[in-house]
């Protein structure tokens, strides 16, 4: 099968990336993306002006055998500088995209003025969807401030750039936000990040499982599939064609590959999984697609995506 996909001045010779937060916040472990089998490109950890910690431990937990995470990380990163520094070296093997964040409108400008100016002209994500840093909500549910960011932004930002958002769950608001973000020339839109402030019970103990908010964090893995296709799907039939679609949540098997596609998805992004199972999961995930090619006679991804069937 031929992968080939192209977003921006960037071209993809595979489906898979990891989500930003997972397997990324070292060199070592971007490295480590960039050696796997199977993947389209890496995804930088999302960065702050300056090295964050983030919250206290513990503040991620996994289950493994439901295929679930719920995480309340808070944004730990080594700073822009350290990923920039990384993304600019000279024997990268795999297309990158930086993910940009900021915990104010100042910062996330300051952020993108500085990549704007750097030697950098790969892809670019914009994360305004983070649930985990206390105090701080999530941008994206404010439309008016995320349509005045991106007007600040790409009033000087003209090299490729994506936008990460939370889930939505009103039909409304898909209207909303997909009128909005077809007003600039944003290269591609990521959906989604975690579903914020869920809270998962140990039974043994009767305790929260991560410290942070009280036990409140971003939920990813299986649980979250639904809600995700929905927003790729809900949002591709909305935004302008030339926008082009990351898919992220609930990416646990190949099918789950192949409902992202369907549902409109240009490349698959893989969070949770990656973290339960590590980087092999991108190589296992494409041979599981295979097999679903081969049993259905599918020979081009024209054949899949965006061509989820209706009554």
């Amino acid at each position: 099968m031929d992968y080939t996909t192209r977003i921006a001045n960037t071209t993809f010779d595979h489906l898979f990336i990891n989500a930003a937060g997972v397997y990324c916040q070292t060199a070592e472990q971007l490295d480590q993306i960039q050696e796997a089998e199977a993947v389209a490109a890496v995804m930088t950890k999302s960065a702050t002006a300056e090295l964050r910690l983030g919250n206290q431990e513990p503040r991620y937990a996994a289950f493994p055998d439901q295929h679930n995470t719920i995480n309340s990380m808070g944004l730990p990163n080594l700073g822009l500088d350290y990923y920039l520094n990384y993304v600019l070296k000279s024997h990268l093997k795999r297309p990158t995209i930086f993910s940009v964040v900021g915990l104010s409108q100042t910062e996330i400008v300051a952020n993108l003025k500085k990549l704007q100016v750097s030697n950098y002209t790969g892809l670019a994500e914009l994360n305004l969807s983070c649930p985990n840093v206390p105090g701080e909500p999530q941008i994206a549910y404010d439309f008016q401030t995320t349509d005045e960011i991106l007007k600040q932004v790409f009033a000087f930002y003209g090299k490729p750039l994506g936008i990460k958002l939370p889930p939505y769950f009103d039909l409304a608001h898909f209207d909303q936000i997909a009128k909005i973000l077809n007003r600039y020339p944003l290269a591609y839109v990521n959906s989604i990040n975690s579903v914020g402030n869920g809270l998962v019970i140990d039974p043994k103990t009767d305790k929260v499982v991560i410290r942070p908010k009280d036990g409140f964090g971003g939920l990813g893995g299986a649980q979250i599939k639904a809600t995700a296709l929905a927003n790729v799907r809900a949002l591709r039939l909305r935004l302008r064609p030339e926008i082009k679609m990351i898919g992220t949540g609930g990416v646990t098997c190949g099918r789950d590959v192949f409902d992202h596609l369907l549902c409109g998805a240009d490349l698959v992004s893989v969070g949770s999984q990656l973290a339960i199972e590590g980087p092999t999961v991108f190589a296992r995930l494409e041979k599981e697609l295979e097999a679903i090619f081969t049993e259905k006679q599918i020979t081009s991804l024209d054949q899949v995506r965006g061509r989820l069937k209706i009554f």
